[in-house]
């Protein structure tokens, strides 16, 4: 079971000031001090520091176990970090990916660790912005070295995920593009407007983003589902695979 990682951070902006000349001040009163300039604040990311929650389900709406998701912003970086727990009868699912970006959520660093029933694998991919390279290293199943070509700000999934977020509080799609998760993946996103969904017997108004995803060896599509906030919260990613769809819902 694989669901694709699809999320913000909040436009930092600051206006540069520029001193005005001092007056002289009538007479005859008093001098007047000039006021102290304060420098401007930016209001931090909706998700410098953020945790969420979230269900995973089968076809049949059953919860087969649970995801988290947690961001934080650590001076000029950001650390993302996605563990998911699930099982079905003989089947157990236990994967764990972090990755570190910079600038614009350009990849730095990417490791997954992953369980897939006996199957278990650990690899890592390390991005070189200057010489526009991502390179793989396995280490499981005898290791292994590779490097695939990159843009100077290449994006992992996760951090991709993060980066949508942002792009859509301020109103923008990202355009296709690749994102790298171990192998490179073509992205396209389309708006599917909003929808009234139920998450968790509540019912909540959310902005759709239909997407395809097209690798090496496999190709689908997802939904993903967002609440109308600063943040632009994932409510739900629904992913259907060849045994049903599998779901993700919002906790908190």
């Amino acid at each position: 079971m694989k669901l694709f990682p699809i999320s913000l951070a909040a436009f930092l902006a600051s206006a540069q000031a520029f001193g005005q000349a001092p007056q002289a001040p009538p007479a005859p009163g008093p001098a007047q001090a000039a006021r102290p300039t304060q420098p401007s604040q930016a209001p931090p990311p909706p998700f410098a520091d953020e945790g969420l929650r979230y269900s995973v389900n089968g076809p049949n709406g059953l919860s087969l176990g649970e995801a988290q998701f947690l961001s934080r912003r650590v001076g000029g970086r950001w650390r993302f970090a996605l563990s998911l727990d699930a099982a079905i009868p003989g089947f157990i699912v236990s994967d764990s990916y972090q990755s570190t970006a910079a600038g614009e959520f350009c990849s730095v660093e990417l490791v997954k660790t992953s369980t897939h029933g006996t199957r278990k694998a650990e690899e890592r991919t390390d991005f070189d912005a200057q010489k526009g390279v991502a390179t793989r290293l396995t280490m499981s199943d005898g290791g292994g070295q590779s490097e695939i070509p990159a843009p100077g700000c290449a994006r992992d999934a996760l951090s991709f995920f993060y980066f949508l977020r942002r792009e859509l509080g301020q109103g923008r799609l990202p355009p296709p593009q690749t994102v790298f998760f171990g192998a490179p993946y073509q992205l396209r996103l389309e708006r599917g407007g909003t929808e009234t969904i139920k998450v968790k017997d509540r019912r909540e108004e959310a902005e759709r983003v239909r997407g395809s995803l097209k690798g090496p060896a496999s190709e689908t599509t997802f939904d993903l589902f967002v609440a109308h906030d600063a943040a632009r919260t994932p409510l739900m990613i629904r992913v259907p695979l060849k045994s049903g769809v599998f779901s993700l819902e919002l906790v908190r």
